[in-house]
């Protein structure tokens, strides 16, 4: 049953006019707690944006604004190194956490509970969407929500129960992803001409926005220029400084 459920999993992102409550959100974010983190430092906090002013400066900052306003619940998944700074004071301590090491860490830890957040909430029949939109404005989101040093969105997740749904798009083959021993990139001159015949099949045959794409060339054109610059000076601010 949860396999299935994990390979039923479609970005929703519109939804009905229902808000979670305080319990259904505390249960869902306990059950997300359970996710590994490394050397049990849990280097993460939830903001749960619920003020509707601040929801749609969130829209915004984000440039999702149907997603941040219309959801049943609204939460930005922050790395957080603060909380560890106070545990460090209450033993004498000084944290050290401007290392590289330690946003890998940090941004790890966020991605496993994210990821059991989303879990959770499907198991109950809401959809869930990740919005790495946060990021465009990565120091303005955190001034909306007095995010302190140490502390920094990595991205936004709406939950909410679907309005409608979206067919599951088709992921790379096991075979492109599986390496046996060793890493061997000359499959993928087989493996990506198959993957994008089957993506072009889905987008042209999905009930809503079809259109003619590949994967291979939705992929170039994301990458072939650098996107949000300023993030590094933005984390060098929140203290992270990649020693």
């Amino acid at each position: 049953m949860v396999i299935e459920l994990m390979k039923s999993h479609a970005s929703v992102r519109d939804y009905k006019d229902k808000q979670l409550t305080r319990e259904e959100v505390s249960e869902l974010i306990e059950a997300a707690q359970h996710a590994a983190t490394s050397h049990f430092v849990q280097a993460y906090s939830i903001v749960w944006v619920k003020d509707p002013e601040k929801r749609k400066a969130l829209g915004e900052l984000s440039r999702n604004p149907q997603q941040m306003e219309g959801a049943g619940a609204v939460f930005l998944m922050c790395a957080d190194y603060n909380r560890l700074k106070h545990a460090g004071k209450l033993q004498g301590e000084s944290i050290v956490f401007d290392q590289a090491e330690n946003l890998i860490v940090a941004v790890t830890d966020v991605g496993l509970l994210a990821q059991n957040l989303a879990l959770a909430a499907e198991s109950k029949g809401y959809g869930i969407c990740y919005i790495g939109g946060v990021r465009n404005n990565m120091e303005a989101v955190s001034e909306l929500v007095g995010l302190p040093d140490g502390v920094f969105p990595v991205y936004g997740l709406t939950v909410g129960v679907p309005n409608e749904a979206n067919e599951v798009k088709p992921r790379l083959p096991v075979e492109a992803i599986l390496h046996e021993n060793q890493y061997d990139e000359a499959k993928y001159e087989t493996l990506l001409p198959a993957y994008d015949e089957t993506m072009a099949r889905y987008y042209e045959a999905r009930s809503t926005n079809q259109k003619q794409a590949t994967w291979s060339e939705q992929m170039a054109q994301f990458l072939r220029k650098p996107r949000r610059q300023d993030i590094k000076e933005v984390l060098a601010k929140k203290g992270y400084h990649f020693k």
